[in-house]
């Protein structure tokens, strides 16, 4: 049986043991496009150069005209069947001997805590994992490529990486003894570097209901890692009050339900469940899903009151322009529960999604409820302006004119007679004084001029007394419009 029947039959045991498998994907090989500097292969008669200071392990699968070549201090090249390396010949026209050499990339850039580097076994259609699950976990199987050349970087600080098992070289290592014995030799030093430690010996996962993944302590490497062609910054989310799933790097767009099991729930079973009934829908096809089990945080203990130190997290992501399915998908997972929670073990659920899109133009994406009750504020005083501008014109319009007299032209008036005139606005029972004389229109509400039997209008019900503190909404005689007309 060959390399390749073994992994293939070592991947069935796995599955037959609930055993999760992640596959290493960038290799190191020398046809590889993504591993030269001009993004493609040397051209015939090109110059090829290599980290001089590197170690590396080269698979060479065709045959290659070559001017000449600077290999690294400390490296090999393996050649398939077929390959070969030969000098242009004198009299061909190289179209690119006289240009810059191509130079290999740095084989040391693919780090072992890079998301993007693995694959994982259980990949599915509108399935995806979150960032510290990608990587794998101290459950996992792990298998490197048998047909490709490859380098791992195992960390930075001296922190041992813990999986169920190993498969490297056409090897199963299950023990430590045994990956410790590779990893010292040539071949183990040639693919695996840094002072991090590689360790196996992890059960499988048997418990039905999941196992948490292991990589909470690390995910500042992983995000580290995976943020790293983005300048250290997650992108913005599209999004308002946007949600960051537990184990996830960056904020998403989308919801989050969070359930909490009894003995009888299947993790399995419930992920088949979600992506049959309802992520198959076609009103849910824009969204994709992750489904695990995490650790409870304090707030969400705090929130359910549950005792349980784990609950699952199911992530509801939406990567199309549609939005509000994840919201609508996250709703129907309640009812779901509420239906059939006891069969399907589920105690309870929560959800939490994330708000309108940025820039639709609604109020809700202006921001939280202050800028929406600053609005709000706005409109009203608003209206209440334009409330008293109509009527100041309909009392302009009733009144005819106003004209106002200087004090020196005013007419004498009679004896006795006050200089002044009573405001109603301040003629409140028991108040010290009353204000007379002020020109302060108040609540403009008051008709223009005294009402007379020709009046169609019904009588005004008399002014109600107040608090002075409080707004009056009184009708009364405003004696500033009794002007002469």
């Amino acid at each position: 049986m060959g390399a390749l029947g073994r992994a293939l039959l070592w991947l069935q045991l796995c599955a037959l043991t609930r055993a999760a498998y992640k596959f290493w994907v960038p290799n190191t090989d020398f046809d590889a496009a993504t591993n030269w500097s001009q993004n493609r292969t040397p051209c015939a008669g090109a110059a090829v150069r290599f980290p001089a200071d590197k170690m590396v392990s080269v698979l060479v699968r065709e045959g290659h005209s070559i001017s000449d070549m600077l290999l690294p201090l400390d490296g090999e090249f393996v050649l398939a069947s077929g390959a070969r390396f030969s000098a242009p010949d004198a009299s061909s026209d190289s179209d690119c001997s006289a240009g810059a050499p191509a130079l290999f990339l740095d084989p040391d850039r693919f780090s072992w805590h890079d998301p993007s580097v693995w694959r994982s076994g259980h990949a599915a259609r509108g399935l995806f994992s979150v960032d510290s699950e990608r990587v794998p976990c101290r459950h996992d199987d792990v298998v490197f490529p048998s047909d490709a050349s490859f380098r791992v970087g195992l960390g930075l600080g001296a922190r041992t990486v813990r999986v169920r098992s190993v498969w490297a070289l056409g090897q199963t290592f299950t023990r430590d003894e045994d990956l410790a014995a590779f990893l010292a030799s040539r071949a183990g030093r040639l693919r695996f570097h840094g002072p991090g430690a590689l360790s196996v010996g992890s059960e499988a996962c048997t418990d039905p209901s999941g196992c948490v993944c292991g990589n909470a302590e690390v995910q500042p490497w992983i995000c580290e890692a995976l943020l790293q062609p983005l300048g250290g910054h997650c992108p913005p989310a599209a999004c308002h009050d946007a949600l960051r799933p537990e184990g996830q790097c960056c904020d998403l767009c989308g919801a989050i339900v969070l359930l909490t099991h009894g003995p009888a729930f299947d993790l399995d079973r419930y992920r088949a469940r979600l992506l049959d009934s309802f992520l198959a829908l076609p009103q849910y096809q824009g969204l994709q899903m992750a489904v695990s089990k995490v650790p409870r945080t304090p707030q969400s203990r705090e929130a359910t009151g549950a005792e349980a130190d784990t609950e699952i997290q199911v992530v509801l992501a939406e990567t199309g322009t549609e939005t509000g399915g994840a919201g609508r998908l996250a709703r129907a997972l309640l009812a779901d529960v509420a239906e059939h929670g006891e069969a399907l073990g589920v105690l309870s659920a929560t959800a939490r999604e994330s708000g309108a899109p940025v820039g639709d133009g609604s109020a809700a994406a202006q921001g939280g409820p202050a800028p929406r009750a600053a609005l709000a504020g706005g409109v009203v005083a608003a209206l209440l302006l334009l409330l008293a501008l109509l009527a100041g014109a309909l009392l302009l319009r009733r009144a005819g004119r106003l004209r106002w007299r200087r004090r020196d032209e005013a007419a004498p008036a009679p004896a006795g007679a006050p200089l002044g005139f009573d405001n109603p606005v301040f003629d409140v029972a028991g108040s010290a004084e009353q204000v007379r004389g002020r020109a302060w229109l108040g609540p403009l509400r008051g008709r223009a001029q005294r009402p007379t039997p020709s009046d169609s209008a019904p009588p005004q019900p008399p002014a109600p007394q107040a608090d002075a503190r409080s707004t009056s909404r009184s009708y009364f005689v405003n004696p500033l419009f009794e002007a002469e007309a």
